[in-house]
């Protein structure tokens, strides 16, 4: 459901509620803003509750850092500290790190709503059409986005030339030795790609002028909804925490 709604409307959403997550000092805001994120991945995107749980584990290692800093070491502002002091939750400074690891995790997930639900191409033409993003940028992006699987076949490749050559098979997962190894032919080849777009990107004539972009997403009725109910919701949380 989300993944059907234009990229832009929801990139405004989706900064309204990181931006609310930093300015609002409170541990059940941020709680209700991961369930929130948690629950539109599992009910509206189907994703399973094992995969949203695993894509927590960075922020939370993230934000445990903030919880590890303010309990064992006391090195956070007075102003996290004031605002901390009126929360359940025993000291000024353990309360600030509690909020402060939430934080992390709530904003990473809302980041993670973004990118599991917007296709980035286009989101890319999205943005060269409605907020007119440079067309020398958004073709740029366009080989960025094809550049990073093509890199990732391309090791492939060398990994599976240099087994038939050895005469033995390739591991599964390549080792520290291996992967160091495949820094220069890798590095050689971006330089490659990169020189042909280049070319490419000068015969296209990429400057000022008017351009018809196919396929760009179109704002619809939905999005009129989706930006208001998201918006009421996180007025009405903001307004019961008061």
């Amino acid at each position: 459901m989300l993944s059907r709604l234009h990229p832009l409307p929801k990139l405004v959403v989706c900064l309204a509620w990181v931006t609310a997550s930093i300015l609002v000092f409170d541990a059940r805001f941020q709680a209700a803003t991961i369930l929130i994120a948690a629950a539109a991945l599992i009910a509206l995107e189907r994703k399973s509750p094992l995969v949203v749980a695993a894509l927590m584990i960075p922020f939370a290692l993230f934000g445990f850092g903030f919880l590890t800093t303010s309990v064992l070491f006391r090195q956070e502002s007075d102003f996290a500290l004031r605002m901390a002091g009126e929360t359940p939750f025993g000291t000024a400074a353990f309360s600030a790190g509690i909020v402060l690891f939430l934080r992390a995790v709530a904003c990473g997930m809302v980041s993670v709503l973004f990118a599991l639900t917007t296709d980035p191409g286009g989101f890319i033409k999205a943005l060269m059409a409605n907020w007119r993003l440079s067309p020398r940028i958004g073709y740029a992006l366009f080989i960025a986005l094809h550049l990073v699987p093509d890199l990732a076949a391309q090791a492939q490749q060398i990994r599976l030339a240099r087994s038939m050559r050895s005469g033995r098979p390739p591991r599964r997962i390549p080792g520290p030795v291996e992967t160091a190894s495949l820094a220069v032919p890798l590095l050689a080849y971006a330089i490659r790609r990169a020189s042909r777009a280049a070319i490419a990107l000068e015969v296209r004539g990429l400057d000022g002028r008017t351009r018809t972009i196919t396929a760009a997403p179109r704002l619809g009725r939905g999005d009129a909804w989706f930006v208001a109910v998201a918006i009421c919701l996180l007025g009405a949380l903001i307004a019961t925490l008061r």
